[in-house]
């Protein structure tokens, strides 16, 4: 008995496998041609240089509001499209250029920070743009001096 279920399912395993095709057959030759064309285009990306990437404000007074505009070029080969700018905190805002900057044009992301925390701050501005990565980063840093509380 176990010898014929064994021998059915041998016989049965032969069926099924011998049944497939050839799935080398299926693929036309003008389709292959096609992509290997496609894939060989080279793929342009726009590239963000700064001419800065962390700026030090030097000692605040604690509240005291401050700026730093940083400027950067398209060094890619397609235009350069920024779709967002987020701070570490609420305390630092970015504005930055919304159209789309071409090759070797220049654009400007200015960072506004409000001089919160006390002594030594360092923020980041994470840059959400069509560049290869699709990430870049800026820093601000500043001393920050306490108000003073006594009355």
């Amino acid at each position: 008995m176990k010898k014929g279920i064994l021998f059915l399912a041998v016989v049965a395993a032969m069926v099924f496998t011998s049944c497939k095709d050839n799935a080398t057959d299926k693929v036309k030759a003008e389709n292959v041609e096609e992509a290997a064309a496609r894939d060989a285009q080279e793929v342009v990306y726009p590239a963000m240089t700064f001419d800065e990437t962390e700026h030090d404000f030097g000692t605040i007074e604690q509240g005291t509001n401050v700026e730093h505009t940083f400027t950067f070029t398209n060094t890619g080969k397609a235009p350069l499209v920024i779709t967002n700018a987020t701070s570490s905190c609420g305390c630092t805002v970015p504005t930055w250029t919304k159209e789309p900057i071409a090759p070797g044009e220049k654009g400007e992301m200015v960072v506004k920070f409000n001089g919160s925390g006390q002594n030594q701050v360092t923020k980041t501005v994470n840059i959400t743009a069509n560049t290869e990565a699709g990430k870049e980063q800026l820093k601000i840093k500043a001393f920050v001096n306490p108000k003073d509380t006594q009355s």
